[in-house]
């Protein structure tokens, strides 16, 4: 999001996004600052370093199990 360009490209795939009433999903977020920015523009989700490190089927698992959802559903 540092560079003018790619912030304009953000916008408008975002924008476009809404306009069709999809959900928005940014990867490869790596900042808080990514982050907010990104919440500011109406993305909905991220997914990213900054969020949670890749993960191994057995570690997702017991991810959601902690959070009481059942990974097989």
């Amino acid at each position: 999001l540092e560079n003018p360009n790619n912030l304009e490209i953000i916008k408008a795939i975002i924008g476009l996004g809404q306009i069709l009433d999809l959900r928005i999903v940014a990867e490869g977020v790596e900042t808080q600052e990514q982050l907010e920015s990104l919440q500011e523009l109406g993305c909905d989700l991220a997914q990213g370093y900054h969020l949670g490190k890749p993960m191994s089927k057995k570690q997702s698992e017991a991810l959601m199990t902690s959070f009481g959802a059942d990974p097989k559903a």
